[in-house]
């Protein structure tokens, strides 16, 4: 099988890391990878934040929490209540993906990036997850003002990225196949 596809296929979001920083070759060789990402009219409308300091990912985490803890949504409730819960994973590293604000399909293209983080991040054994619960505090000030993201760009979607803490593959839950259609 072409590897690229195999890469895709064994791909999932880890949720446990251990505590080594990813070497900045990786984290380098990731970026690298977004910035290849397909792009509406090339605008290449993203911006990378790149979080590695220990104080600025508790403080994520913490407003984070206090946010999913106020929504008075259920199971963001219930999942912010339990005492360990980090919405980085105790990952060391984690990127703030933004988009400018005046570019024709920013949304999109910057998930795009982040899809090709994702996939360069497994190729070197890297572990990931997209994270769209820190979207509740990109608002916060004292998050925006950690952040120091330019003022003609909106913060969409953050990835956690470390060493995984385990070594076996999770099995690939089942795909639903009735989405396809042809017309030919």
């Amino acid at each position: 099988m072409n590897q690229v596809i195999q890469t895709i296929k064994a791909r999932r979001s880890i949720r446990k890391y251990t505590d080594q920083q990813i070497s900045d070759d990786h984290l380098n060789a990731i970026l690298e990878a977004g910035l290849y990402a397909p792009t509406a009219h090339n605008q290449q409308p993203w911006h990378f934040t790149v979080i590695q300091k220990p104080e600025v990912l508790a403080l994520i985490n913490k407003k984070t929490r206090d946010a999913m803890l106020n929504t008075g949504i259920e199971w963001m409730t219930r999942m912010a209540s339990k005492e360990d819960f980090k919405v980085t994973y105790n990952a060391p590293t984690l990127i703030v993906v933004s988009g400018k604000k005046d570019a024709m399909a920013m949304e999109a293209d910057c998930s795009a990036a982040i899809q090709n983080m994702l996939v360069a991040a497994e190729s070197l054994d890297i572990g990931s997850v997209w994270l769209g619960l820190v979207r509740l505090v990109f608002q916060d000030e004292e998050v925006k003002n950690a952040l120091n993201i330019p003022e003609d760009y909106k913060p969409y979607y953050s990835v956690s990225f470390g060493h995984k803490a385990q070594d076996k593959a999770l099995p690939a839950p089942r795909r639903n196949r009735d989405v396809i259609q042809f017309i030919r």
